[in-house]
């Protein structure tokens, strides 16, 4: 398993656009073969970042997820919506694996 975790950096004046955005990929990773844990938003601390973290059961699957991406109604859709509300300013990808049991 691998899961990607993503710190997104936001408008701290629009963090409800970027909620609207965020709630739109739950699904369509869920949908793809994917695992979504979350996103985490900004409540106390710093006002400007975000996390989501999901999970595909191997960087492959992910790869594959990323490609279907490209031609997904539903991803084009979500990207489509940050571009009219431009709630991000700049996104960070890492790749972590479990340590289990």
């Amino acid at each position: 398993m691998i899961t990607c975790y993503l710190r997104y950096m936001i408008d701290p004046y629009k963090v409800a656009e970027f909620e609207e955005y965020a709630r739109l990929w739950i699904p369509i990773v869920n949908r793809m073969g994917g695992t979504h844990h979350g996103y985490f938003l900004p409540s106390e601390g710093a006002n400007n970042i975000a996390i989501a973290l999901f999970s595909f059961p191997s960087l492959a699957a992910y790869e594959d997820y990323r490609t279907r991406m490209a031609s997904d109604p539903e991803c084009q859709a979500a990207f489509d919506l940050d571009k009219r509300n431009r709630s991000i300013i700049s996104y960070d990808r890492s790749f972590m694996r479990p340590v289990l049991g």
